[in-house]
């Protein structure tokens, strides 16, 4: 294949054209943002200014954020706010629980600030919210987007024990990266977690942000880094900068470039490659369960 390149940011005065969303309407779409206020819940949708929230509500669906949206690390690329959290509200699985039963949810996604302060990692509440949702709604599939509890994997071993449907942590970006772009993070950190899910025997999955100053090979290498250790599925999607006080975007990625590294994903051998300009660790989450039934 010809490599294919990719746009820079400053070589343009707006994002490309097909990074165009639509905004959130419709009858479905009100009726979680009032579940969402009424059952004081934070979605990962809105402290993440993801850009399909329009879409993923509108088909009654929402990515819960748990512990809080205070996060204790204070990634470059992260829009969601960094600084003494809260405590913890232990009411929290049972309130998450109703919601998603209410809204009749198949497929539920969860996910959570980093909660470095606390000696569990706020692995108990992340365990007592399954636990939760398991009871109030036992059809209900689960996907648990989680930390790497600082490599304190007693902690990652009490969310492991509930075995959810699919466990996801995100590699975020490459090696070459990591240091300026997950500050308190550690790359081989988040490989070793997801090592560890994957043999625990479930569902791994995993995610890269593109348009940070990669190249095509370092992005490469990280597939490759994931399969190694057992990632079922990856996701790939253009980085957005949050406010300009974030990490500024290098490139724009073209959707020629991730249709090609979705044929170099299902070549390593990757069950599923979600990879797109839009494309977020939960989007369409649900398809990485159900289409590898």
């Amino acid at each position: 294949m010809i490599k294919l390149p990719v746009i820079p940011a400053d070589s343009m005065k707006k994002k490309p054209d097909w990074l165009r969303v639509k905004l959130p309407v419709g009858k479905e779409y009100r009726q979680v943002r009032d579940l969402v206020d009424e059952h004081r819940l934070h979605t990962i949708c809105e402290s993440g200014n993801c850009p399909n929230m329009g879409e993923c509500w509108g088909a009654g669906t929402a990515t819960f954020m748990i512990l809080g949206n205070i996060c204790t690390r204070s990634c470059s690329f992260c829009a969601v706010a960094t600084g003494r959290p809260l405590p913890v509200d232990e009411d929290e699985p049972n309130r998450v629980a109703r919601s998603v039963k209410l809204m009749g949810v198949k497929h539920c996604v969860i996910t959570s600030v980093d909660r470095d302060e606390l000696k569990d990692g706020g692995s108990i509440i992340w365990a007592e919210t399954i636990k939760a949702i398991r009871r109030e709604s036992p059809g209900t599939t689960l996907e648990t987007l989680i930390p790497d509890f600082k490599g304190q994997w007693y902690n990652l071993e009490r969310v492991l024990a509930e075995r959810p449907e699919v466990v996801s942590h995100n590699l975020e970006t490459v090696r070459r990266l990591t240091r300026s772009v997950r500050i308190q993070a550690k790359y081989d950190r988040s490989l070793e977690c997801l090592r560890r899910i994957s043999e625990a025997g479930l569902r791994t999955k995993s995610g890269i942000m593109l348009g940070l100053g990669e190249k095509e090979e370092d992005v490469i290498e990280a597939m490759q880094d994931l399969y190694d250790v057992g990632v079922h599925v990856i996701t790939l999607g253009q980085y957005l900068q949050p406010t300009k006080a974030h990490h500024p975007v290098i490139d724009w990625v073209t959707p020629a470039q991730f249709d090609r590294y979705k044929e170099i994903g299902l070549e390593i051998g990757f069950k599923y490659v979600e990879s797109g300009p839009l494309v977020r660790s939960s989007y369409h989450a649900e398809k990485h369960l159900f289409d590898m039934q």
